[in-house]
Protein backbone atom coordinates (compact mmCIF):
# COMPACT_ATOMS: atom_id res chain seq x y z
CA UNK A 1 0.00 0.00 0.00
CA UNK A 2 3.34 2.46 0.84
CA UNK A 3 1.51 4.54 3.08
CA UNK A 4 2.33 6.28 6.56
CA UNK A 5 0.29 7.16 9.09
CA UNK A 6 -0.15 9.53 11.99
CA UNK A 7 -0.85 8.49 15.90
CA UNK A 8 -1.97 10.69 18.31
CA UNK A 9 -0.83 8.58 21.49
CA UNK A 10 -3.10 10.63 23.94
CA UNK A 11 -3.19 10.58 27.78
CA UNK A 12 -6.75 9.63 27.89
CA UNK A 13 -7.68 8.74 24.53
CA UNK A 14 -5.73 7.84 21.17
CA UNK A 15 -6.56 7.46 17.39
CA UNK A 16 -4.81 7.37 13.95
CA UNK A 17 -5.59 9.03 10.59
CA UNK A 18 -4.22 8.60 7.08
CA UNK A 19 -4.15 10.26 3.96
CA UNK A 20 -6.83 8.80 1.49
CA UNK A 21 -6.74 8.47 -2.20
CA UNK A 22 -7.88 11.93 -2.55
CA UNK A 23 -5.32 13.54 -0.52
CA UNK A 24 -7.72 14.07 2.58
CA UNK A 25 -6.79 13.14 6.20
CA UNK A 26 -9.01 10.64 7.77
CA UNK A 27 -9.45 9.02 11.02
CA UNK A 28 -9.88 5.34 11.29
CA UNK A 29 -12.50 3.56 13.30
CA UNK A 30 -11.25 0.95 16.59
CA UNK A 31 -13.68 -2.40 16.41
CA UNK A 32 -15.67 -0.49 19.23
CA UNK A 33 -16.83 2.06 15.90
CA UNK A 34 -15.85 4.85 17.49
CA UNK A 35 -12.84 7.24 16.46
CA UNK A 36 -10.93 7.54 19.63
CA UNK A 37 -9.64 4.60 21.99
CA UNK A 38 -9.34 5.22 25.93
CA UNK A 39 -5.82 5.08 26.42
CA UNK A 40 -6.48 2.31 28.89
CA UNK A 41 -4.43 -0.97 29.39
CA UNK A 42 -5.44 -4.11 31.29
CA UNK A 43 -3.42 -6.96 31.32
CA UNK A 44 -5.31 -10.04 31.92
CA UNK A 45 -2.74 -11.97 32.01
CA UNK A 46 0.90 -12.82 30.79
CA UNK A 47 -0.44 -13.07 27.33
CA UNK A 48 -3.62 -11.69 26.95
CA UNK A 49 -3.78 -8.25 26.75
CA UNK A 50 -7.09 -5.62 26.60
CA UNK A 51 -6.87 -1.93 25.23
CA UNK A 52 -9.37 0.90 25.52
CA UNK A 53 -13.53 1.00 26.24
CA UNK A 54 -13.26 -2.69 27.91
CA UNK A 55 -10.06 -2.06 29.71
CA UNK A 56 -11.97 0.56 31.27
CA UNK A 57 -14.15 -1.03 32.41
CA UNK A 58 -12.69 -3.78 33.83
CA UNK A 59 -10.73 -0.95 36.56
CA UNK A 60 -13.55 -1.29 38.55
CA UNK A 61 -12.90 -5.26 39.10
CA UNK A 62 -9.37 -5.44 38.55
CA UNK A 63 -7.75 -2.31 39.48
CA UNK A 64 -4.00 -4.00 40.45
CA UNK A 65 -4.07 -5.03 36.76
CA UNK A 66 -5.41 -2.05 34.69
CA UNK A 67 -2.85 1.10 34.09
CA UNK A 68 -4.01 4.79 32.84
CA UNK A 69 -2.76 8.39 32.21
CA UNK A 70 0.62 6.32 31.64
CA UNK A 71 1.80 9.16 29.23
CA UNK A 72 1.93 11.26 32.46
CA UNK A 73 4.98 8.73 33.03
CA UNK A 74 6.96 8.25 30.07
CA UNK A 75 9.85 9.36 30.33
CA UNK A 76 10.23 9.96 34.01
CA UNK A 77 13.05 8.66 36.15
CA UNK A 78 12.56 5.47 37.92
CA UNK A 79 9.20 4.31 36.96
CA UNK A 80 8.09 1.02 36.10
CA UNK A 81 4.66 -0.69 37.51
CA UNK A 82 4.59 -4.46 38.35
CA UNK A 83 2.27 -6.38 36.75
CA UNK A 84 1.28 -10.09 36.43
CA UNK A 85 4.88 -10.44 38.53
CA UNK A 86 6.39 -8.24 35.94
CA UNK A 87 8.28 -4.69 36.16
CA UNK A 88 6.97 -2.37 32.86
CA UNK A 89 8.26 0.67 31.83
CA UNK A 90 5.50 3.42 30.95
CA UNK A 91 7.08 2.99 27.14
CA UNK A 92 6.53 -1.09 27.38
CA UNK A 93 3.11 -0.43 28.69
CA UNK A 94 2.34 2.72 25.98
CA UNK A 95 3.05 0.14 23.41
CA UNK A 96 -0.09 -2.08 23.87
CA UNK A 97 -2.14 1.28 23.27
CA UNK A 98 -0.50 1.56 19.79
CA UNK A 99 -0.66 -2.20 18.87
CA UNK A 100 -4.74 -1.43 19.60
CA UNK A 101 -5.06 1.53 17.23
CA UNK A 102 -2.44 0.02 14.70
CA UNK A 103 -4.17 -3.40 14.42
CA UNK A 104 -7.77 -1.81 14.33
CA UNK A 105 -6.37 0.64 11.39
CA UNK A 106 -5.73 -2.41 9.86
CA UNK A 107 -8.84 -4.44 10.26
CA UNK A 108 -11.04 -0.84 9.37
CA UNK A 109 -8.83 -0.76 6.04
CA UNK A 110 -8.78 -4.47 4.90
CA UNK A 111 -13.09 -4.03 5.58
CA UNK A 112 -12.93 -1.08 3.20
CA UNK A 113 -10.95 -2.83 0.56
CA UNK A 114 -8.29 -1.08 0.63
CA UNK A 115 -5.33 -3.00 2.24
CA UNK A 116 -4.37 -6.46 1.89
CA UNK A 117 -4.16 -9.56 4.04
CA UNK A 118 -0.19 -9.76 4.04
CA UNK A 119 0.06 -5.93 4.39
CA UNK A 120 0.75 -4.18 7.44
CA UNK A 121 0.73 -0.85 8.98
CA UNK A 122 4.34 0.17 10.30
CA UNK A 123 5.45 3.80 9.02
CA UNK A 124 4.32 5.89 11.53
CA UNK A 125 4.05 9.05 13.38
CA UNK A 126 3.95 9.68 16.53
CA UNK A 127 2.82 13.47 18.46
CA UNK A 128 3.80 14.18 22.14
CA UNK A 129 3.05 17.54 23.78
CA UNK A 130 4.82 20.24 22.71
CA UNK A 131 6.67 20.47 26.14
CA UNK A 132 7.40 17.14 26.45
CA UNK A 133 11.75 17.19 26.59
CA UNK A 134 14.33 14.53 25.10
CA UNK A 135 13.79 12.10 27.76
CA UNK A 136 10.21 11.50 27.13
CA UNK A 137 10.50 11.86 23.32
CA UNK A 138 12.76 9.33 23.65
CA UNK A 139 10.83 7.11 25.08
CA UNK A 140 7.73 7.45 23.00
CA UNK A 141 9.79 6.28 19.89
CA UNK A 142 10.62 3.51 21.86
CA UNK A 143 7.24 2.73 22.55
CA UNK A 144 6.43 2.76 18.65
CA UNK A 145 9.75 0.57 18.31
CA UNK A 146 8.37 -2.40 20.96
CA UNK A 147 4.95 -1.69 18.95
CA UNK A 148 6.96 -3.30 15.97
CA UNK A 149 6.05 0.45 14.10
CA UNK A 150 9.02 2.42 12.30
CA UNK A 151 8.51 5.90 13.66
CA UNK A 152 9.59 8.21 11.01
CA UNK A 153 9.44 11.50 13.78
CA UNK A 154 7.91 12.49 17.10
CA UNK A 155 6.11 15.87 16.57
CA UNK A 156 4.30 18.30 18.45
CA UNK A 157 0.54 17.82 19.41
CA UNK A 158 0.20 21.72 18.67
CA UNK A 159 1.76 21.62 15.45
CA UNK A 160 -0.18 18.89 14.12
CA UNK A 161 -3.35 20.48 14.92
CA UNK A 162 -1.99 23.16 13.13
CA UNK A 163 -0.66 21.54 10.32
CA UNK A 164 -4.51 20.42 9.69
CA UNK A 165 -5.46 23.36 9.98
CA UNK A 166 -3.07 25.40 7.78
CA UNK A 167 -3.39 22.83 5.43
CA UNK A 168 -7.71 22.84 4.97
CA UNK A 169 -8.04 26.54 5.66
CA UNK A 170 -7.37 28.60 2.96
CA UNK A 171 -7.21 31.80 3.76
CA UNK A 172 -4.35 34.52 3.82
CA UNK A 173 -1.38 34.76 5.88
CA UNK A 174 -1.99 34.84 9.62
CA UNK A 175 -0.93 33.92 13.26
CA UNK A 176 -2.90 31.84 15.14
CA UNK A 177 -2.58 30.35 18.52
CA UNK A 178 -3.40 27.17 19.31
CA UNK A 179 -4.88 26.24 23.09
CA UNK A 180 -4.46 22.40 23.52
CA UNK A 181 -5.78 21.43 26.59
CA UNK A 182 -5.97 17.42 26.41
CA UNK A 183 -6.80 15.11 28.63
CA UNK A 184 -3.46 14.83 30.64
CA UNK A 185 -1.08 17.68 29.59
CA UNK A 186 -1.85 21.56 28.30
CA UNK A 187 0.31 23.26 25.54
CA UNK A 188 0.35 26.55 24.31
CA UNK A 189 1.38 27.40 20.73
CA UNK A 190 1.73 30.27 18.62
CA UNK A 191 2.08 29.81 14.63
CA UNK A 192 2.52 31.68 11.86
CA UNK A 193 0.59 30.30 8.72
CA UNK A 194 1.43 32.07 5.24
CA UNK A 195 1.05 29.81 1.98
CA UNK A 196 2.99 26.71 1.58
CA UNK A 197 4.81 27.85 5.55
CA UNK A 198 3.83 26.59 8.71
CA UNK A 199 6.22 28.19 11.44
CA UNK A 200 6.45 27.47 14.67
CA UNK A 201 6.92 31.08 16.72
CA UNK A 202 7.17 29.59 20.23
CA UNK A 203 4.95 27.32 22.29
CA UNK A 204 4.72 26.37 26.41
CA UNK A 205 2.78 24.96 28.80
CA UNK A 206 2.60 22.03 31.54
CA UNK A 207 2.67 18.27 30.06
CA UNK A 208 1.15 17.52 34.20
CA UNK A 209 -2.28 19.55 33.47
CA UNK A 210 -5.59 18.46 31.72
CA UNK A 211 -8.71 17.01 31.62
CA UNK A 212 -7.43 14.32 34.64
CA UNK A 213 -7.00 17.06 37.11
CA UNK A 214 -11.13 18.87 36.48
CA UNK A 215 -12.12 14.95 36.65
CA UNK A 216 -10.09 14.55 40.52
CA UNK A 217 -11.67 17.81 41.78
CA UNK A 218 -15.31 16.77 40.83
CA UNK A 219 -14.17 12.99 42.07
CA UNK A 220 -12.94 14.78 45.67
CA UNK A 221 -16.10 16.83 45.45
CA UNK A 222 -18.24 13.70 45.51
CA UNK A 223 -16.47 12.46 48.43
CA UNK A 224 -16.90 15.34 50.58
CA UNK A 225 -20.77 15.36 49.66
CA UNK A 226 -20.94 11.63 50.78
CA UNK A 227 -18.64 12.10 54.33
CA UNK A 228 -21.05 15.27 55.03
CA UNK A 229 -24.20 13.45 54.09
CA UNK A 230 -23.30 10.16 56.01
CA UNK A 231 -21.44 11.24 58.67
CA UNK A 232 -18.75 8.66 57.41
CA UNK A 233 -14.70 8.62 58.96
CA UNK A 234 -13.62 6.23 56.27
CA UNK A 235 -11.67 7.42 53.26
CA UNK A 236 -14.19 5.94 50.99
CA UNK A 237 -11.52 5.70 48.07
CA UNK A 238 -9.64 3.51 50.31
CA UNK A 239 -12.02 0.78 48.64
CA UNK A 240 -10.42 0.49 45.12
CA UNK A 241 -14.34 -0.41 43.48
CA UNK A 242 -15.50 2.85 44.85
CA UNK A 243 -12.72 4.64 43.52
CA UNK A 244 -12.67 3.56 40.33
CA UNK A 245 -16.77 3.61 39.96
CA UNK A 246 -15.82 7.44 41.32
CA UNK A 247 -13.20 8.16 38.30
CA UNK A 248 -15.78 6.95 35.99
CA UNK A 249 -18.66 8.91 37.47
CA UNK A 250 -16.25 12.07 37.49
CA UNK A 251 -15.16 12.03 33.87
CA UNK A 252 -19.41 10.98 32.79
CA UNK A 253 -20.18 14.54 35.04
CA UNK A 254 -17.64 16.51 33.04
CA UNK A 255 -18.82 15.28 29.78
CA UNK A 256 -22.36 15.93 30.41
CA UNK A 257 -21.90 19.47 32.13
CA UNK A 258 -20.59 20.26 28.60
CA UNK A 259 -24.03 20.06 27.51
CA UNK A 260 -26.19 20.36 30.47
CA UNK A 261 -26.23 22.89 33.49
CA UNK A 262 -26.36 19.85 35.79
CA UNK A 263 -24.80 16.15 36.30
CA UNK A 264 -26.51 13.92 39.29
CA UNK A 265 -24.03 11.30 40.49
CA UNK A 266 -24.36 8.43 42.60
CA UNK A 267 -21.68 7.59 44.91
CA UNK A 268 -22.50 4.08 46.49
CA UNK A 269 -20.08 2.79 49.48
CA UNK A 270 -20.82 -0.09 51.50
CA UNK A 271 -24.09 -0.88 50.35
CA UNK A 272 -25.45 2.85 51.72
CA UNK A 273 -25.99 5.84 48.70
CA UNK A 274 -25.92 9.16 48.30
CA UNK A 275 -27.31 11.15 45.52
CA UNK A 276 -24.78 14.48 44.67
CA UNK A 277 -26.10 17.19 42.13
CA UNK A 278 -23.27 19.13 40.48
CA UNK A 279 -24.11 22.26 38.31
CA UNK A 280 -21.88 23.47 35.92
CA UNK A 281 -21.55 26.99 38.13
CA UNK A 282 -20.34 24.62 40.96
CA UNK A 283 -18.16 23.03 39.09
CA UNK A 284 -16.23 25.76 37.33
CA UNK A 285 -15.81 27.19 41.13
CA UNK A 286 -14.15 24.15 41.47
CA UNK A 287 -11.68 23.88 38.88
CA UNK A 288 -11.14 27.63 38.78
CA UNK A 289 -7.43 27.36 39.65
CA UNK A 290 -6.79 24.96 37.07
CA UNK A 291 -8.41 27.21 33.97
CA UNK A 292 -6.15 30.08 35.66
CA UNK A 293 -3.45 28.55 34.99
CA UNK A 294 -4.12 27.68 31.54
CA UNK A 295 -4.01 31.90 31.36
CA UNK A 296 -0.94 32.56 32.63
CA UNK A 297 1.09 29.69 30.81
CA UNK A 298 -0.87 31.52 28.26
CA UNK A 299 0.65 34.98 29.33
CA UNK A 300 4.27 33.32 29.77
CA UNK A 301 4.52 32.19 26.12
CA UNK A 302 3.59 36.01 25.21
CA UNK A 303 6.20 36.89 26.82
CA UNK A 304 8.40 34.32 25.19
CA UNK A 305 7.10 35.39 21.75
CA UNK A 306 8.14 39.08 22.42
CA UNK A 307 11.66 38.01 22.72
CA UNK A 308 10.93 36.76 18.92
CA UNK A 309 9.08 39.68 17.87
CA UNK A 310 5.70 38.34 17.94
CA UNK A 311 3.02 40.22 20.04
CA UNK A 312 -0.63 39.11 21.61
CA UNK A 313 -1.66 41.63 18.86
CA UNK A 314 -0.44 39.74 16.05
CA UNK A 315 -2.72 36.84 17.14
CA UNK A 316 -5.63 36.51 14.72
CA UNK A 317 -7.40 33.55 16.17
CA UNK A 318 -7.27 31.14 18.99
CA UNK A 319 -7.66 27.33 17.99
CA UNK A 320 -9.19 25.45 20.92
CA UNK A 321 -8.31 21.71 20.54
CA UNK A 322 -7.64 18.61 22.79
CA UNK A 323 -11.04 17.02 23.81
CA UNK A 324 -11.13 18.59 27.50
CA UNK A 325 -11.37 22.14 25.73
CA UNK A 326 -14.71 21.33 24.93
CA UNK A 327 -15.56 22.13 28.34
CA UNK A 328 -17.40 26.17 27.96
CA UNK A 329 -15.77 27.12 30.77
CA UNK A 330 -12.72 27.41 28.43
CA UNK A 331 -14.10 29.14 25.75
CA UNK A 332 -15.83 31.62 27.70
CA UNK A 333 -12.73 32.12 30.07
CA UNK A 334 -10.51 32.44 27.34
CA UNK A 335 -12.68 35.03 25.06
CA UNK A 336 -12.03 37.06 28.14
CA UNK A 337 -8.99 37.45 28.89
CA UNK A 338 -7.61 37.95 25.32
CA UNK A 339 -10.26 39.05 23.61
CA UNK A 340 -9.06 37.40 20.42
CA UNK A 341 -12.08 35.37 17.95
CA UNK A 342 -11.68 31.47 19.10
CA UNK A 343 -12.74 28.58 17.59
CA UNK A 344 -13.30 24.98 18.20
CA UNK A 345 -11.23 23.61 15.61
CA UNK A 346 -11.74 19.77 15.44
CA UNK A 347 -10.43 18.73 18.85
CA UNK A 348 -10.22 14.97 18.85
CA UNK A 349 -9.21 14.45 15.82
CA UNK A 350 -7.26 17.73 14.50
CA UNK A 351 -3.77 16.51 16.19
CA UNK A 352 -3.90 12.93 14.49
CA UNK A 353 -4.58 14.00 11.30
CA UNK A 354 -2.14 16.45 11.18
CA UNK A 355 0.14 13.47 12.21
CA UNK A 356 -0.94 11.80 8.89
CA UNK A 357 -0.29 15.19 7.06
CA UNK A 358 3.04 14.83 8.47
CA UNK A 359 4.18 11.31 8.09
CA UNK A 360 3.23 11.74 3.92
CA UNK A 361 5.16 14.60 3.03
CA UNK A 362 7.81 13.35 5.16
CA UNK A 363 7.91 9.81 3.79
CA UNK A 364 7.98 11.56 0.08
CA UNK A 365 10.76 13.96 1.49
CA UNK A 366 12.55 10.61 2.84
CA UNK A 367 11.98 8.94 -0.75
CA UNK A 368 14.31 11.87 -2.36
CA UNK A 369 16.89 12.17 0.49
CA UNK A 370 17.32 8.06 -0.38
CA UNK A 371 17.48 8.88 -4.13
CA UNK A 372 20.05 11.37 -3.05
CA UNK A 373 22.42 9.22 -0.93
CA UNK A 374 22.12 6.14 -3.88
CA UNK A 375 23.29 8.73 -6.43
CA UNK A 376 26.14 9.58 -4.44
CA UNK A 377 27.24 6.27 -2.69
CA UNK A 378 26.77 7.75 0.69
CA UNK A 379 23.70 6.73 3.31
CA UNK A 380 21.14 8.26 4.15
CA UNK A 381 21.99 9.36 7.75
CA UNK A 382 25.14 11.30 6.04
CA UNK A 383 23.00 13.06 3.39
CA UNK A 384 20.44 13.84 5.79
CA UNK A 385 23.91 15.64 8.22
CA UNK A 386 24.74 17.60 5.45
CA UNK A 387 21.12 18.92 4.24
CA UNK A 388 20.10 19.87 8.09
CA UNK A 389 23.69 21.80 8.20
CA UNK A 390 23.22 23.54 5.37
CA UNK A 391 26.00 21.78 3.42
CA UNK A 392 23.60 20.50 0.50
CA UNK A 393 20.50 21.87 -1.21
CA UNK A 394 18.05 19.40 -1.63
CA UNK A 395 16.20 20.92 -4.36
CA UNK A 396 19.90 20.71 -6.95
CA UNK A 397 20.72 17.33 -5.75
CA UNK A 398 17.38 16.04 -6.95
CA UNK A 399 17.75 17.54 -10.05
CA UNK A 400 20.57 16.07 -10.42
CA UNK A 401 19.45 12.94 -9.31
CA UNK A 402 16.70 13.25 -12.35
CA UNK A 403 14.19 12.85 -9.17
CA UNK A 404 10.79 13.96 -10.88
CA UNK A 405 9.27 16.54 -8.88
CA UNK A 406 5.55 17.12 -7.93
CA UNK A 407 4.08 20.77 -9.42
CA UNK A 408 7.77 21.52 -9.94
CA UNK A 409 8.82 21.21 -6.60
CA UNK A 410 10.10 18.73 -4.21
CA UNK A 411 7.82 16.16 -3.06
CA UNK A 412 6.23 17.25 0.42
CA UNK A 413 7.70 20.65 0.00
CA UNK A 414 4.35 22.71 -1.08
CA UNK A 415 4.06 22.78 2.87
CA UNK A 416 7.15 23.89 4.81
CA UNK A 417 6.59 22.58 8.58
CA UNK A 418 9.00 24.66 11.11
CA UNK A 419 8.62 23.64 14.82
CA UNK A 420 10.64 24.93 17.76
CA UNK A 421 12.65 23.25 20.53
CA UNK A 422 10.71 23.70 24.04
CA UNK A 423 13.54 23.29 26.00
CA UNK A 424 17.18 24.70 26.37
CA UNK A 425 20.58 22.51 26.47
CA UNK A 426 23.58 22.52 27.64
CA UNK A 427 26.49 20.73 29.37
CA UNK A 428 27.91 21.13 32.71
CA UNK A 429 31.82 23.08 32.76
CA UNK A 430 33.26 25.27 34.70
CA UNK A 431 33.48 28.99 33.98
CA UNK A 432 36.99 31.39 34.27
CA UNK A 433 36.26 31.58 38.06
CA UNK A 434 36.14 27.62 38.25
CA UNK A 435 32.84 27.27 39.31
CA UNK A 436 30.46 24.81 37.85
CA UNK A 437 27.87 26.65 35.72
CA UNK A 438 25.44 25.14 32.62
CA UNK A 439 26.10 26.19 29.66
CA UNK A 440 23.34 26.28 27.08
CA UNK A 441 24.80 25.64 23.49
CA UNK A 442 20.53 25.36 22.00
CA UNK A 443 18.12 27.57 23.50
CA UNK A 444 14.63 27.23 24.20
CA UNK A 445 12.65 28.23 21.18
CA UNK A 446 15.09 27.61 18.42
CA UNK A 447 13.81 26.70 14.83
CA UNK A 448 14.43 23.02 14.09
CA UNK A 449 16.60 21.66 13.00
CA UNK A 450 19.10 24.02 15.06
CA UNK A 451 22.69 23.79 16.09
CA UNK A 452 25.09 25.10 18.33
CA UNK A 453 28.25 24.72 18.96
CA UNK A 454 30.58 25.95 22.29
CA UNK A 455 34.21 25.36 23.18
CA UNK A 456 35.27 24.45 26.32
CA UNK A 457 38.94 23.39 27.75
CA UNK A 458 40.08 20.73 29.95
CA UNK A 459 41.07 21.55 33.72
CA UNK A 460 43.80 19.85 33.84
CA UNK A 461 47.23 18.57 31.89
CA UNK A 462 47.34 15.33 30.78
CA UNK A 463 43.56 14.68 31.51
CA UNK A 464 42.12 11.51 30.48
CA UNK A 465 38.56 12.07 29.32
CA UNK A 466 35.84 14.68 29.56
CA UNK A 467 32.51 13.72 31.19
CA UNK A 468 29.80 15.40 29.35
CA UNK A 469 26.47 16.04 31.64
CA UNK A 470 23.58 17.20 29.20
CA UNK A 471 20.92 18.69 30.65
CA UNK A 472 17.92 20.52 29.54
CA UNK A 473 16.19 23.87 30.94
CA UNK A 474 13.26 26.27 30.85
CA UNK A 475 15.67 28.83 30.66
CA UNK A 476 16.12 30.95 27.91
CA UNK A 477 19.68 32.14 29.16
CA UNK A 478 23.21 30.87 28.10
CA UNK A 479 25.22 30.37 31.49
CA UNK A 480 23.19 29.47 34.08
CA UNK A 481 23.14 27.32 37.81
CA UNK A 482 22.85 23.52 37.23
CA UNK A 483 20.64 23.32 39.61
CA UNK A 484 18.35 24.97 36.83
CA UNK A 485 18.31 22.12 34.51
CA UNK A 486 17.48 18.71 34.46
CA UNK A 487 19.94 15.93 33.38
CA UNK A 488 18.61 13.70 31.01
CA UNK A 489 22.31 12.21 29.66
CA UNK A 490 25.98 11.72 29.96
CA UNK A 491 28.65 11.27 27.21
CA UNK A 492 32.35 10.59 27.51
CA UNK A 493 35.03 11.89 25.52
CA UNK A 494 38.61 10.22 25.72
CA UNK A 495 41.62 12.49 25.24
CA UNK A 496 44.92 11.07 23.59
CA UNK A 497 47.97 11.36 25.59
CA UNK A 498 49.84 14.54 26.25
CA UNK A 499 46.02 16.91 26.34
CA UNK A 500 47.41 20.15 27.89
CA UNK A 501 44.75 22.84 29.25
CA UNK A 502 45.16 24.80 26.34
CA UNK A 503 43.36 22.34 23.96
CA UNK A 504 40.02 23.56 22.88
CA UNK A 505 37.63 21.11 22.90
CA UNK A 506 34.84 21.53 20.29
CA UNK A 507 31.23 20.37 21.11
CA UNK A 508 28.40 20.43 18.67
CA UNK A 509 24.73 19.92 20.15
CA UNK A 510 22.23 19.28 17.02
CA UNK A 511 18.30 19.05 17.75
CA UNK A 512 16.40 17.13 14.86
CA UNK A 513 12.80 17.82 13.51
CA UNK A 514 11.59 15.47 16.05
CA UNK A 515 13.24 17.21 18.85
CA UNK A 516 15.68 14.47 19.83
CA UNK A 517 19.68 15.24 20.75
CA UNK A 518 22.24 14.32 18.84
CA UNK A 519 26.30 15.57 20.62
CA UNK A 520 29.32 15.02 18.74
CA UNK A 521 33.08 16.61 20.53
CA UNK A 522 35.96 16.95 19.15
CA UNK A 523 39.62 18.68 20.74
CA UNK A 524 41.44 20.69 18.32
CA UNK A 525 44.69 20.78 18.92
CA UNK A 526 45.83 18.29 16.50
CA UNK A 527 42.95 18.45 14.45
CA UNK A 528 41.97 15.11 15.91
CA UNK A 529 38.05 14.45 16.16
CA UNK A 530 36.29 12.02 18.63
CA UNK A 531 32.46 10.79 18.17
CA UNK A 532 31.04 11.64 21.79
CA UNK A 533 27.84 8.64 21.86
CA UNK A 534 24.92 10.35 23.98
CA UNK A 535 22.74 8.07 25.86
CA UNK A 536 19.78 9.15 27.35
CA UNK A 537 19.70 8.69 31.22
CA UNK A 538 16.30 7.22 31.47
CA UNK A 539 16.88 5.19 28.23
CA UNK A 540 15.80 1.52 28.04
CA UNK A 541 18.92 -1.24 27.92
CA UNK A 542 19.55 -2.65 25.74
CA UNK A 543 18.02 -6.37 27.79
CA UNK A 544 15.24 -4.15 28.52
CA UNK A 545 14.14 -3.29 25.19
CA UNK A 546 14.94 -6.82 23.97
CA UNK A 547 12.52 -8.12 26.63
CA UNK A 548 9.53 -5.82 26.20
CA UNK A 549 9.47 -6.48 22.53
CA UNK A 550 9.27 -10.35 23.05
CA UNK A 551 6.27 -9.61 25.60
CA UNK A 552 5.13 -7.33 23.39
CA UNK A 553 5.44 -9.66 19.74
CA UNK A 554 3.80 -13.04 22.15
CA UNK A 555 0.86 -10.94 23.32
CA UNK A 556 -2.45 -10.87 22.04
CA UNK A 557 -3.79 -7.55 22.08
CA UNK A 558 -7.56 -7.06 21.51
Amino acid sequence: MGKVFGIDLGTTYSCIAYIDASGKPVVLKNAEGDLTTPSVVYFESGTEVSVGSAAKESAKMYPEQVVSFIKRSIGQPGVSQNINGVDMKPEEISSYILKKVVQDGEDSLRMEGKLDDDEHIKDVVITCPAYFGVAERDATKAAGTIAGLNVLAIINEPTAAAITYGVTDDSSSKTVLVYDLGGGTFDITMININPGEIRVICTGGNHELGGKDWDDRILMYLVDQYQNETGTPDNILDDAETFQELLLASERAKKLLSAKEKAPVAVNYMGERVRVELTRSKFDELTDDLLSSTIELTRDMFKEAEKKGFSQNDVSEILLVGGSSKMPQVMKRVKEEFGIETKMFDPDEAVAKGAAIYADKMSEYNIVLEEIAKNQGKSVEEVKEQVDSGKMDVEKEAKKANIKMRGGRLPGDDVKIINVSSRSFGTEAYDESDSLKLFNIILRNAELPAEGTSCFNPRQNNQKSAKFTVKESLTSEEIVDPELGKEIGTAELIFPSGITVDTEIEVTFRLDESGLLHLHAKENKGGREVDAEFQTTEALSEQEMTDAIRRSSSSSVN
